[in-house]
């Protein structure tokens, strides 16, 4: 199959993604948890389900409470976001609850991250991704001795990463979805899953040039995407069913950790043929036509 012959297709595919995440990312960003932002978390079981609002009305009748956010996370399970709070405040929360309500309260979670810890966390994060991002460019160069290798690669990855930033911010602008430190765990996995695909194609590239010196390169291409497609297919295939089924039966503290990791699955699978692949022939196409 000439799989090059349908490159713009494959681009325009990426770009019908790319875009509104792109946007949303420029105009509303991600929504931080308070690993990054500094605040309280409660979560707490009630012994009976209650309307959400019900809930915020008793909570903001408190005095020196500031309530950022409640979502419910389970059944008759309640999350609450609020600004940094001690000990005795989360009780009389509880308490309130309790009496106004006419109902039993259980406490799963209590944490509480201050403002200059945050800072510091996202200050880590930020250099993390680029250590990460930079060690991958140095060995792409240094391993296929040809610049056109590690900047398609480079540019692969960064499709990725603006797929599943951009998918979160969308997410987290519409349904409140937050990102914290497991999102930054699920970000450096994205990056070095999207290489590794992307390596083992352009191996294959490598390995046939050698073979065929005389063959059109997007032949070659075409030749490396035909041996390798089903191999990818059926290593991401064995990820993702296991990820889906952790996303619905895993629990909701790692559900958009699991959500992350699967969306940069399926773009690293599909980047890594119908991306990569198509940039090295494009490149190549636009030197041979300056020479």
């Amino acid at each position: 199959m000439n799989w090059m012959r349908f490159k713009w297709i494959y681009f325009l595919l990426s770009a019908s993604i790319l875009v509104p995440g792109i946007y949303s990312l420029a105009r509303w960003g991600l929504r931080p948890s308070i690993d990054f932002s500094g605040g309280t978390l409660l979560e707490y079981k009630l012994s009976q389900e209650t309307q959400k609002n019900k809930i915020e009305e008793v909570v903001k009748k408190i005095p020196q409470i500031e309530l950022y956010s409640l979502q419910q996370t389970a059944q008759k399970t309640y999350l609450f976001r609020f600004a940094p709070l001690n000990k005795d405040k989360a009780e009389e929360i509880k308490n309130q609850i309790e009496k106004e309500l006419n109902l039993s309260v259980e406490e799963i979670r209590f944490e509480t991250v201050g403002p200059t810890l945050g800072k510091e966390l996202l200050r880590k994060t930020i250099i993390a991704i680029f250590l990460a991002a930079g060690a991958i460019v140095a060995y792409v160069s240094w391993r296929f001795k040809d610049k056109k290798f590690g900047v398609c690669a480079i540019l692969a990855m960064f499709h990725d990463t603006f797929v599943l930033l951009g998918s979160f911010s969308l997410l987290g602008h519409f349904f409140g979805v937050e990102v914290d430190t497991l999102f930054v765990t699920a970000v450096l996995t994205v990056l070095s899953f999207s290489i590794h695909d992307t390596v083992v194609v352009y191996d294959r590239i490598r390995e046939s040039q050698k073979l065929f010196p005389n063959t059109p390169f997007p032949q070659i291409v075409n030749k490396a995407i035909t041996e390798t497609i089903v191999r990818s297919l059926n290593n991401s295939l064995t990820i993702i069913f296991m990820l889906t089924t952790l996303l619905f039966l895993g629990g909701a503290t790692i559900r958009w950790f699991i959500a992350a990791l699967l969306i940069g699955t399926i773009s690293g699978t599909y980047s890594s043929t119908f991306t990569a692949a198509p940039l090295l022939v494009v490149w190549d196409k636009i030197v041979k036509r300056k020479q």
